[in-house]
């Protein structure tokens, strides 16, 4: 038995890239349907990004998605910089006039998300098996899955691929149309999430001589910390004592402060890489967000880089069918990249500012000590790392 729907946008992932697509495009009156090859519960519990950008919230509440956000969002002025055990704070609302970030699980915006799907009778197909694209070289592609044994085709006019860096989207694209760019770096973060209030106001980012550390937070209740490990690091290997112990270690400050620990309720391994394709679209098939690019996490892009992309492709979509224009939709790739490689420059930067390098030389280690000194002390340096960490402004369209 097969199971035929008509639609005009088929989203292949129900992640934040594309219930966001789908969310905006409601709004603008553009029907669609989303695939995902996980279940509900997998999407509303994985645990990801959690750092949002001015425009991300922004963009949130003109999509109608930002009640829960708002009430329960984390707003943060500004993060630390903590180099040789002193913090130097750079205070993003006196840097960039007024603009902040906010702390917000994604699991959290997923799941309003897919509540808001719901509440407006919008159709997303969990557990979707054998997903595959058709015809995108075409004026009719379409999108085939099993669900339950069940054959599903969506036929639409256009699909956007929003299923992460392993989904079926850009493979589904012929070969030699896509130029790859790809960068892996010789370490990677062990994290955690622990049930303790977070040990400090800001996001803490911390330089030590044994590696990285990160201090962050989800809720008041749940701090969200890393370390700088080996790329192959196992995270059984590490027991909850010798994690708190490092943490102790990298996060001192001399001040005398202390890092509160609690019981640790999730602990993995997050490799980090810096991948781009281009062009980000070919034929019907547009990508967005993971499927096209991927940040190291330090300058804490990659979710708020999907919500940019969607944000055009929505737009895109919304002047086609008002008026049949394709302007928008063939400049997507191009609109779309600018922002993506300013994020790779400011996460490669951040990346490179803050890690030890295995291979670094005396010099390398004095010329990192001395760019993050200027960091620390120069306003026009604040302010650039400010600027980039809130968010560039949205392009004009």
């Amino acid at each position: 038995m097969q199971e035929t729907v008509r639609t005009q946008v088929g989203i292949v992932g129900a992640g934040p890239a594309g219930l966001l697509l789908a969310q905006l495009l409601t709004r603008q009156g553009v029907d669609s349907v989303l695939i995902e090859s996980r279940t509900r519960e997998y999407c509303e519990t994985r645990v990801r990004a959690g750092v949002l950008e001015y425009g991300t919230v922004e963009l949130l509440k003109e999509a109608g998605a930002a009640k829960r956000l708002e009430r329960e969002g984390l707003r943060h002025n500004g993060v630390y910089l903590r180099v040789r055990g002193i913090d130097h704070p750079i205070h993003f609302r006196k840097l960039t006039g007024g603009k902040t970030i906010t702390v917000y699980a994604q699991q959290e915006l997923v799941k309003d998300l897919i509540a808001l799907r719901h509440a407006k009778g919008g159709r997303i197909v969990f557990e979707a098996e054998s997903t595959t694209v058709h015809q995108i070289e075409g004026p009719k592609p379409y999108l085939s899955c099993r669900v339950q044994g069940e054959n599903y085709q969506i036929h639409c006019d256009f699909i956007a691929g929003c299923d992460g860096f392993r989904g079926i989207s850009r493979p589904s694209i012929p070969e030699g149309v896509l130029q790859t760019f790809d960068k892996t770096y010789p370490f990677a973060w062990l994290g955690i999430l622990a049930q303790v209030a977070p040990s400090s106001d800001e996001l803490v980012y911390a330089s030590h001589n044994r590696g990285f550390a990160l201090l962050s937070m989800r809720t008041p209740e749940i701090s969200r910390l890393y370390l700088q490990c080996e790329p192959d690091e196992d995270p059984e290997a590490w027991s909850d004592d010798r994690i708190w112990s490092e943490l102790h270690t990298r996060l001192a400050r001399s001040d005398g402060w202390t890092l509160q620990e609690g019981p640790i309720l999730q602990k993995g391994v997050t490799g980090m890489r810096s991948f781009v394709v281009e062009p980000m679209q070919y034929g019907r098939l547009f990508l967005a967000g993971d499927a096209a690019h991927i940040v190291p996490p330090t300058g804490a892009k990659g979710l708020n880089l999907a919500a940019a992309d969607v944000w055009v492709l929505s737009e895109a979509f919304a002047r086609f069918y008002a008026s049949g224009d394709r302007s928008l939709l063939d400049r997507y790739s191009e609109i779309c990249l600018r922002r993506v490689w300013n994020a790779q420059r400011f996460s490669s930067w951040m990346t490179s500012l803050l890690h030890c390098f295995p291979h670094d030389s005396a010099f390398d280690r004095r010329r990192q000590a001395a760019e993050l000194d200027y960091v620390v002390h120069s306003r026009a340096a604040s302010q650039t790392l400010a600027e980039n960490y809130v968010g560039l402004p949205f392009e004009e369209l």
